[in-house]
């Protein structure tokens, strides 16, 4: 896969809890060198950001508390329309999981009703936090997700776990699905522990083995801080 081509489809990412200006200075060059996709970082970091990012590359705000999500739909809808008064073109937001047995429930539906009607057109990400999640559990949150509205499904936040080519594949098949059923085209954002392009290569590939025409529809992200170093 050449660089161009991962450029295209690269949410480059910066989430560091009290980063310092000259973190974030060396961060927008890195970006405005690199023109990714998007550049994901947090709320409070936007302003300085947006201020020093070339006008082409999108800013995806992560939506606080991060990376365990909020239980509250109150708190949820505040920091979505604050970010989004902060100027963000996209928004990243936790789904937090749960070990029980009726996850995902009626908790989590009103969560990500709240989340889409707080984002209104905006692009809205969905963080689903798979490498804490079982089979039945990650589909059964994918199909929520997906019908709640979410224009993309992503994979977790690389806190607490990678993403792996398992990970990949129930995407894949559960985006596929809502195609056929819907009609609707949604999208897929892998992210956590995408270090180089060989990794990254083997997840598109086990992606475009249930959907081959995804990156044709611009319908994949790849959250990453480390793939262009």
């Amino acid at each position: 896969m050449k660089n161009t081509d991962i450029k295209k489809i690269l949410d480059l990412t910066f989430l560091k809890d009290g980063a310092k200006k000259s973190d974030l200075i060396d961060f927008c060059i890195k970006a405005n060198k690199i023109m990714p996709k998007a550049v994901c970082v947090f709320a409070e970091n936007a302003e300085f950001v947006k201020s020093n990012l070339d006008k082409k590359i999108n800013l995806a705000l992560v939506s606080r508390p991060f990376p365990v999500g909020s239980n509250s739909v109150n708190e949820i809808g505040y920091n979505i329309s604050e970010a989004l008064d902060l100027g963000a073109d996209e928004i990243d937001c936790v789904l937090e999981p749960r070990s029980d047995s009726d996850f995902p429930g009626e908790v989590e539906l009103q969560k990500l009703i709240e989340m889409r009607n707080a984002c209104g057109e905006k692009i809205l990400k969905i963080i689903i936090e798979a490498p804490k999640l079982d089979e039945r559990k990650m589909r059964a949150v994918i199909r929520l997700v997906l019908l709640c509205g979410a224009d993309y499904v992503k994979s977790g936040t690389g806190h607490r776990g990678i993403c792996t080519k398992e990970q990949a594949i129930i995407l894949a098949e559960e985006v596929y699905r809502h195609k056929i059923i819907s009609g609707e085209y949604k999208g897929i954002k892998l992210a956590g522990g995408i270090k180089n392009k060989k990794e990254l290569e083997l997840l598109i590939e086990a992606i475009k083995q249930i959907d081959s025409e995804i990156l044709e529809r611009d319908l994949l992200r790849i959250g990453s801080s480390t793939i262009f170093v």
